[in-house]
Protein backbone atom coordinates (compact mmCIF):
# COMPACT_ATOMS: atom_id res chain seq x y z
CA UNK A 1 0.00 0.00 0.00
CA UNK A 2 1.32 3.34 -0.76
CA UNK A 3 2.82 5.21 2.10
CA UNK A 4 1.39 8.39 2.09
CA UNK A 5 -1.69 9.27 0.81
CA UNK A 6 -3.59 12.94 1.47
CA UNK A 7 -6.70 14.44 1.08
CA UNK A 8 -7.55 18.43 1.54
CA UNK A 9 -10.91 18.35 1.90
CA UNK A 10 -13.73 21.12 2.80
CA UNK A 11 -16.82 20.41 5.88
CA UNK A 12 -19.63 19.15 3.72
CA UNK A 13 -18.20 18.49 0.16
CA UNK A 14 -19.92 15.57 -1.19
CA UNK A 15 -16.85 15.42 -3.42
CA UNK A 16 -14.59 14.72 -0.76
CA UNK A 17 -16.89 12.28 1.15
CA UNK A 18 -17.00 10.33 -1.77
CA UNK A 19 -13.40 10.11 -2.24
CA UNK A 20 -12.79 9.75 1.56
CA UNK A 21 -15.05 6.65 1.02
CA UNK A 22 -13.52 4.99 -2.35
CA UNK A 23 -10.41 4.72 0.18
CA UNK A 24 -12.06 3.46 3.07
CA UNK A 25 -13.35 0.59 1.09
CA UNK A 26 -9.91 0.02 -0.06
CA UNK A 27 -8.80 -0.03 3.70
CA UNK A 28 -6.54 2.56 2.90
CA UNK A 29 -5.74 5.33 5.50
CA UNK A 30 -4.99 8.79 4.88
CA UNK A 31 -4.09 12.02 5.97
CA UNK A 32 -6.93 14.51 5.71
CA UNK A 33 -6.52 18.45 5.60
CA UNK A 34 -9.80 20.32 5.75
CA UNK A 35 -9.12 23.49 4.03
CA UNK A 36 -12.33 24.89 5.26
CA UNK A 37 -10.91 27.49 7.76
CA UNK A 38 -7.32 27.06 7.31
CA UNK A 39 -5.90 29.48 5.28
CA UNK A 40 -2.85 28.36 5.41
CA UNK A 41 -3.18 25.01 4.20
CA UNK A 42 -5.87 26.30 1.40
CA UNK A 43 -3.03 28.01 0.26
CA UNK A 44 -0.16 24.78 0.48
CA UNK A 45 -2.77 23.03 -1.51
CA UNK A 46 -3.07 25.72 -4.27
CA UNK A 47 0.70 25.59 -4.44
CA UNK A 48 1.35 21.75 -4.36
CA UNK A 49 -1.69 21.40 -6.92
CA UNK A 50 -1.21 24.89 -9.02
CA UNK A 51 -4.37 26.17 -10.68
CA UNK A 52 -6.70 24.02 -8.03
CA UNK A 53 -9.10 25.68 -6.14
CA UNK A 54 -11.55 23.04 -6.00
CA UNK A 55 -11.96 20.27 -2.79
CA UNK A 56 -10.90 17.29 -3.25
CA UNK A 57 -7.34 17.49 -3.83
CA UNK A 58 -5.65 13.67 -3.63
CA UNK A 59 -2.18 13.25 -3.42
CA UNK A 60 -0.27 10.17 -3.39
CA UNK A 61 3.15 9.80 -2.44
CA UNK A 62 3.62 13.62 -3.27
CA UNK A 63 1.86 13.05 -6.70
CA UNK A 64 -0.81 15.14 -7.67
CA UNK A 65 -3.70 13.01 -8.79
CA UNK A 66 -6.50 15.52 -8.98
CA UNK A 67 -9.80 15.46 -7.23
CA UNK A 68 -12.78 12.76 -6.79
CA UNK A 69 -13.50 12.06 -10.37
CA UNK A 70 -9.78 11.66 -11.45
CA UNK A 71 -9.61 9.29 -8.30
CA UNK A 72 -13.00 7.51 -9.50
CA UNK A 73 -11.71 7.58 -13.20
CA UNK A 74 -7.74 5.73 -11.80
CA UNK A 75 -10.27 3.61 -9.79
CA UNK A 76 -12.55 2.46 -12.61
CA UNK A 77 -9.81 1.77 -14.86
CA UNK A 78 -8.01 -0.61 -12.62
CA UNK A 79 -5.03 1.89 -12.45
CA UNK A 80 -5.55 2.88 -9.13
CA UNK A 81 -5.00 -0.54 -7.17
CA UNK A 82 -1.93 -0.65 -9.14
CA UNK A 83 -0.75 2.75 -7.99
CA UNK A 84 -1.52 2.04 -4.33
CA UNK A 85 0.31 -1.23 -4.31
CA UNK A 86 3.27 -0.45 -6.36
CA UNK A 87 3.71 3.53 -4.31
CA UNK A 88 6.74 3.93 -2.78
Amino acid sequence: MAEKIEIYTKFTCPFCVRAKRLFDSKGVQYTEYDVTMDAAKRQEMVDRAPGARTVPQIFIDGAAIGGSDDLAALDTSGKLDALLATAT
